[in-house]
This record gives structure tokens, C-alpha cells and sequence, in this order.
């Protein structure tokens, strides 16, 4: 299990060590910061080109194939909305690669934006600028193949089965009132929720979505996510990073804005989140 995988992803993840933080800082201070155009267009690294930095492996279903470029998966596909609606080209995209940590600690980076599923917290803005979300996070049941609930397809049969949930999340609130307390069991921790699962204590568990993907297709054996609910209510909300006080940040987020009012945003979700992962909406 990797562990500090797991824990940045869930809800309310920790900015690094401050120390980390003071080194990351100085390791870009020789950076440019963004110079705006002559034409007036908008104050990228590069004038005329978008970077979009992204994570270094970067997993499905958010980037396919660990190829940003291929305009595969919703965030690159999101991405690829993004830029064309701000006035780049596909061609005009740049994409590089950046830690988590790195993204989210203070000082110049070498990037315009960044996407790796981050989610919005107070902490973080005191570092970076965050965009308008593209996303909010929905929860979703995790098991396995060999599991009791592997075929469980629905709600009422989920009741059915032992499901573990980390107490006092959105998780918890979610699992409880869409499959009842009477066999709902509470942990403290998300990291004692997978132990459970794996030593054979639950059937499956609840967690967000984007911890669900990459528990199923990068830690659990022969792991599987049987769907999602469709309540996002206190749903983490993901949103591109940008160095603090950019220029970017607010013709991004209007961009994404837009996205969204549009039903763009929806229709990438719905494309890249349900039907090309096999993740329906529980019912």
C-alpha cells in the first residue's frame, strides 16, 4: 500500500513539511515568472503556448495510457477544452511533468497550470491559486473480484453486504444514507479501511472517486469499483493549480466557467468518468 499515495488523495490532505516547502522555493527562484505578449494575448511561460503540468506516472481514467498529449481521459480532455476556449491550438499545448508536493508549495514554477487532482483547500491557497473546479468528487463503492459484493450491481443489494467507511467524511455521510448503518463499518482512517478490505473484515467500502480509481487499478488485487453515487453533495472540488497571484487564474476560471455552464464539462465527465470506465450511477 502506498500509503502517502492514499493520504493525499483523500479529502483535506496536508500541504508538505514546511522545510520541504522552503527548499522547493529556492529550487525554482532562478525561474522567469510569465512575460505578457506583444499581441496582448494572455501571459503564458512561453508566449503563444500553454504549459499544462501534470504527474509523473499520470493514471486512468485521468490521463490514458500516461500520455497527457493524446487528448484521452477527463483531465486531458478537460484540459484540451480549456485551451481552446482561452485561444490555443492543440498544437499549442505543452505538456511537462511535476511532483504533487512540488505543485503545491510555494514559490515560481515552470509550468502555467497544473492537473492532478487537486483538491481546493484553505491551506493550499496560501501556497497556489486555484481555478474554478472542473470537478466535483462523487463517492464511490470499492471491492474485488473475489469478494462476496463482486457482482452487487444496485443499492439494495449492496445493503446486503459489510461495507466500510472512514468516519466523520463525506464518505460517511454518503454510505450512511444511501445504504443504512446496520452494516456499515466505521474506521478511523481510509489506510484501516483498505487493511479491512484486504484482510477479509468488509465487503467493499466507500471512498471519493478519484481514490477509488487508483486503489482499484494500482494497489488492489484484482480490485474493481462497482459504481457511484450520484449525490456529490461535500464532494472534494478539484480544480487546476496555478502559481499564486498568476494572471492566468481568472480568464481560467471564467474559461471554466463557461465549460461548465455549457455542459461541456458534464459531457467529459459523463464520457471519461462513467461509461469509459464501467463506473455507473448506483441505483
Amino acid at each position: 500500500m502506498t500509503t502517502s499515495r492514499l493520504r493525499r488523495l483523500t479529502a483535506g490532505a496536508a500541504l508538505g513539511a514546511v522545510a520541504a516547502l522552503a527548499l522547493t522555493a529556492c529550487a525554482f527562484a532562478g525561474e522567469s515568472a510569465p512575460a505578457a505578449s506583444e499581441d496582448g494575448s494572455l501571459p503564458t511561460l512561453t508566449a503563444g503556448k500553454l504549459t499544462i503540468a501534470t504527474g509523473e506516472p499520470a493514471y486512468d481514467p485521468w490521463i490514458v495510457d500516461n500520455d497527457p498529449s493524446n487528448q484521452k481521459g477527463f483531465e486531458s480532455a478537460v484540459s484540451y477544452a480549456l485551451a481552446e476556449k482561452l485561444g490555443f491550438s492543440a498544437d499549442d499545448v505543452v505538456w511537462v511533468r511535476s511532483t504533487f508536493d512540488s505543485a503545491i508549495a510555494p514559490g515560481p514554477k515552470d509550468w502555467d497550470l497544473n492537473i492532478q487532482q487537486f483538491s481546493v483547500t484553505d491551506e493550499r491557497k496560501q501556497a497556489v491559486d486555484f481555478s474554478s473546479p472542473y470537478y466535483t468528487t462523487s463517492q464511490a463503492v470499492v471491492t474485488s473480484d473475489s469478494s462476496a459484493a463482486a457482482n452487487a450491481t444496485t443499492i439494495d443489494e449492496l445493503k446486503g453486504y459489510t461495507v466500510g467507511v472512514m468516519s466523520g467524511t463525506t464518505s460517511y455521510t454518503v454510505a450512511a444514507e444511501e445504504l443504512g448503518t446496520d452494516k456499515l463499518s466505521v474506521f478511523n482512517n481510509n489506510d484501516d479501511v483498505v487493511l479491512a478490505f484486504q484482510s477479509g473484515q468488509i465487503d467493499a467500502f466507500v471512498i471519493d472517486l478519484p481514490t477509488a480509481f487508483y486503489l482499484a487499478n494500482a494497489e488492489l488485487d484484482g480490485g474493481k469499483i462497482l459504481g457511484q453515487f450520484a449525490d456529490t453533495t461535500g464532494g472534494d472540488q478539484l480544480a487546476y493549480v496555478l502559481p499564486k497571484g498568476s494572471e492566468l487564474t481568472d480568464p481560467v476560471s471564467k474559461a471554466l466557467d463557461e465549460l461548465r455552464a455549457d455542459g461541456t464539462l458534464d459531457e467529459l465527465q459523463k464520457t471519461w468518468l462513467s461509461e469509459a470506465v464501467d463506473v455507473p450511477v448506483l441505483g
